[in-house]
């Protein structure tokens, strides 16, 4: 290919002169309207004319160098004589420049594999990453993905949000959003992202419309470690995903939840402390009420048998926050109690009168007796005056 060949495209409607080179594969291809359009070489095939329209003879041997210079300069000369009349003067004397003129040529997007699954991320670079303290940072958002997407990206201020950016971001591309201070860092702690998907020219699978608020911690731009390499970034980046495999990040959602649930563990923390503070002073108010030395009398039936009742409303004037392992040991302690200070009087014979219940605490009491009070005998109480609620023990 030489300066001044007629090319037309292959996969694209038109061409024109070709009117230099960029590198080894890129092609300058001049259309009518003055305009030089960048072709990849493979996409540019040559239509066998020179600039003047003239059959373009293919040479067999090298030229001369005198051959090489005068065509050099018939091409530059037609190249400015090209450029000279690609000026007009308009009827109000203005001149008609193609350079004003608005371009109209857009290349086709590329499409890697893989790409069809979208992938959006939100990163924040900072310009010097050794003076974090100081140091202003860059927005970016990223697409990683072959389809081209609206965005609009906007912070909240208390209630109201403010835009940031709006427009379309192309396949594979990364678009800078703003650059902000230190000092604005707590108006981009929540960060809205709104996305829709598509393709040009081409079939492509339907996205969902994206709508997600993302929580930005500001004190991660504090810490060095979490700026890391990134394929999409030589500097070191904070990345938030706002797509990742198709699957919208709920960020903030999922962290207020966090926040909530943290919250109230907090606060059940400190009620379960409290309640068991309380539960530990009432168990030693109890126990030293229970002590032989201090402990209220029993009531005593005929023959003197004592009577015992191990009714928690009997022994607590108030259960609140107490649980049932707190509640059982208070029953069992005046049990144990009341047998330490009978169980050297031999006949004795004491009723403790537990309740039907589910038998957990008769099962507790029978327990004791079998291995703490072995001495004792032990049997229901009366049925006709205690039902299934009553044990009768005597000392031996």
């Amino acid at each position: 290919m030489e300066i001044g060949q007629k090319v037309r495209f292959l996969n694209e409607v038109g061409g024109g002169t070709i009117s230099g080179f960029q590198g080894k594969d890129i092609v300058l291809v001049e259309d009518e309207d003055g305009f030089d359009i960048p072709m990849l070489r493979s996409q540019v095939v040559v239509i066998e004319t020179n600039a003047n329209n003239f059959e373009h003879k293919k040479t067999t041997g090298k030229p001369v160098a005198s051959q090489v210079v005068s065509e050099k300069s018939h091409v530059s000369a037609t190249v400015e004589q090209k450029k000279e009349s690609s000026f007009r003067f308009l009827e109000d004397g203005a001149i008609d420049d193609p350079a004003d003129r608005e371009v109209t040529f857009h290349p086709k997007a590329v499409e890697r594999k893989g790409g069809d699954t979208m992938n959006v991320h939100l990163a924040f670079i900072p310009e010097n990453v050794r003076e974090l303290t100081q140091t202003r940072f860059e927005t970016y958002l990223i697409n990683d993905s072959n389809y081209f997407l609206h965005a609009v990206v906007a912070t909240a201020e208390n209630a109201a949000w403010h835009l940031m950016w709006e427009g379309t971001i192309e396949p594979n591309t990364k678009i800078l959003l703003n650059i902000f201070e230190r000092n604005e860092l707590p108006q981009m702690e929540r960060m809205s992202v709104q996305l829709h998907a598509w393709k040009v020219d081409k079939p492509f699978v339907m996205k969902s419309a994206v709508s997600t608020i993302l929580r930005i911690d500001s004190v991660k731009f504090y810490k060095l470690h979490v700026f890391q390499t990134s394929p999409f970034f030589r500097e070191p980046a904070l990345i938030y995903d706002v797509v990742s495999h198709d699957e919208v990040t709920e960020a903030d959602e999922e962290q207020d939840l966090a926040d909530v649930i943290e919250e109230m563990t907090e606060q059940q923390r400190k009620a379960e402390i409290e309640a068991k503070k309380q539960a530990k002073a009432q168990y030693k108010r109890e126990v030293a009420e229970r002590d032989p030395r201090y402990s209220k009398p029993k009531r005593t039936l005929g023959d003197d048998v004592i009577e015992v009742d191990l009714h928690i409303s009997a022994l607590l004037d108030n259960t609140n926050g107490l649980s049932n392992s707190v509640l059982l040991n208070t029953q069992l302690t005046e049990f144990r109690t009341i047998m330490e200070r009978n169980k050297a009087n031999k006949g004795q014979k004491i009723v403790f009168i537990h309740g039907k219940g589910e038998g957990v605490l008769r099962e507790a009491i029978i327990k004791e007796l079998r291995h703490r009070y072995r001495n004792c005998e032990y049997q229901d109480a009366s049925f006709r005056e205690y039902g299934f609620g009553a044990t009768l023990v005597i000392v031996h």
